[in-house]
C-alpha cells in the first residue's frame, strides 16, 4: 500500500514537471544560490479529500489561504510534499504540505529543510492545537510537541524543538470524546464561521513572520483576542 502511494506521487510529480515551462535564463540556478536563505512554511494535515475539512487539517488550510493571497500555486511534489514557491519582501518563500499523513510528517520536513538549506529559525510549522480555544492563534519560537503526533514526528526527525511554530486553536473535545476521533471530525458550521477569520489572521501572521521576523509577529498576533462568530463580537 505504501509503495503504491509513493509511486503515485512520483508519477504525479513527473506529470507536473512536464506541464511547467522551462525557467528563463537567470531565473534558476546560480542566481538562487546568491539570494540568501529561503523561508519554509509547512502546513500540517492529512492528504485526501476525506480529510480536507477535518480539524486536524487546519494547517493545510492556513497555507492554502496564504498561497491564494500571494498568487502561489502548488505545482510540484518534492520529498513527499506538495510545494509552492514565490517571493515576498525580496525573499524566496517555499510553502509545503507533507503528503505522508500526519504521523509521519518528519519524513517530509527533514529532507525539505536539507534540500532548501533552510536555517531552522526560518522554518515555520503551522498546525492544530487542542490546548488553544477555537478562534485563537499563537506563535512560539520553540516548544515540546505535546500530544500532537505530526509535531512529534518533526521534532524527532530534526532532533530539536528549537524551530518556530504557529498553533491554530481547535478547542478540546466535548465530554469524554477520544481526542483522536475529535481531530478527525469536520468543523461544525458554527465553527467554520469562526475559522474563516482565523485562517486569514494566520495568513497575515505568516506574512509578518516573513517580512518582519518572529518577534514582531508574536507581538502583533499573540495579543489579539480569540475570533468570534459574526454578530457576536459586541461591536
Amino acid at each position: 500500500m505504501t509503495l503504491h502511494y509513493e509511486d503515485t506521487l512520483e508519477r504525479l510529480d513527473r506529470i507536473l514537471k512536464a506541464l511547467r515551462p522551462e525557467p528563463a535564463p537567470g531565473e534558476d540556478g546560480e542566481e538562487d544560490a546568491l539570494e540568501g536563505f529561503p523561508v519554509l512554511i509547512v502546513g500540517l494535515g492529512n492528504p485526501g479529500p476525506e480529510y480536507a475539512r477535518n480539524r486536524h487539517n487546519v494547517g493545510f488550510r492556513v497555507v492554502d489561504v496564504f498561497a491564494q493571497a500571494h498568487q502561489m500555486v502548488f505545482r510540484r511534489i518534492l520529498h513527499q510534499a506538495l510545494i509552492a514557491e514565490g517571493r515576498l519582501a525580496g525573499q524566496r518563500v517555499i510553502l509545503a504540505k507533507p503528503q505522508t499523513f500526519m504521523n509521519l510528517s518528519g519524513r517530509s520536513v527533514r529532507p525539505l529543510v536539507s534540500y532548501y538549506r533552510v536555517p531552522l529559525d526560518r522554518v515555520l510549522v503551522v498546525y492544530d492545537d487542542m490546548d488553544l480555544p477555537l478562534g485563537t492563534i499563537r506563535l512560539r519560537p520553540r516548544g515540546s510537541p505535546g500530544g500532537h503526533n505530526g509535531m512529534k514526528s518533526i521534532v524527532q526527525a530534526l532532533g530539536t524543538i528549537d524551530f518556530p511554530r504557529l498553533r491554530i486553536g481547535i478547542g478540546r473535545p466535548p465530554g469524554h470524546m477520544n481526542p483522536a476521533d475529535y481531530v478527525l471530525q469536520d468543523f461544525r458550521p458554527d465553527e467554520e464561521e469562526i475559522l474563516e477569520g482565523v485562517l486569514h489572521r494566520a495568513s497575515q501572521a505568516i506574512r509578518t513572520f516573513i517580512e518582519e521576523g518572529l518577534e514582531a509577529a508574536m507581538n502583533r498576533f499573540n495579543a489579539q483576542p480569540a475570533m468570534q462568530p459574526m454578530g457576536k463580537t459586541g461591536e
